[in-house]
């Protein structure tokens, strides 16, 4: 198959209509816009939004809030949740869906210290709170950013 052999299929691509050429077409005359009116005009019509004057939906609406596009969105995990890991395992993102304790990995995977840690782990994540660090460092464990 060749560029110059390729072509959409039967029935995908129909041909513009014509308007405004004469009445046989079946769309001369007004050209599908009716008789008169705003919408008839050259340049005619409403801007988005714009519901005749009255105030519009936008405008009733309260603003609220900041929504960052930039931020950095982590899935979170307490080093408490880490307690279902065998003694000496190393603790890997794949490890932490595997085991459900995370849904999805956003932008990565952060670890708080929220809880006690009874096992000497190896935890590899996107980032760490300093109590976490703490933490896992106390129970013999190491923090390792991936």
């Amino acid at each position: 198959m060749k560029l110059n052999e390729l072509s959409p299929a039967v029935g995908s691509v129909t041909p513009a209509w014509r308007k405004g050429r004469g009445v046989g077409s079946g769309n001369g005359k007004t050209a599908g816009k009716g008789h008169k009116g705003q919408n008839a005009r050259s340049g005619g019509g409403v801007r988005i939004g714009f519901e005749g004057g009255q105030i519009p939906l936008y405008r009733k609406l309260p603003k609220r809030g900041f929504n960052n596009r930039f931020a950095v969105k982590y899935s979170i995990v307490n080093v408490s949740d880490l307690n279902v890991f065998e003694d000496g395992a190393t603790v890997t993102v794949e490890d932490l869906l595997e085991k459900r304790i995370v849904r999805k990995v956003n932008d990565g995977v952060k670890v708080l210290g929220c809880g006690p840690l009874e096992k000497k782990l190896t935890v590899q994540a996107h980032a760490f709170t300093a109590g976490a660090k703490q933490l896992i460092e106390q129970a013999g464990g190491k923090c390792e950013v991936v």
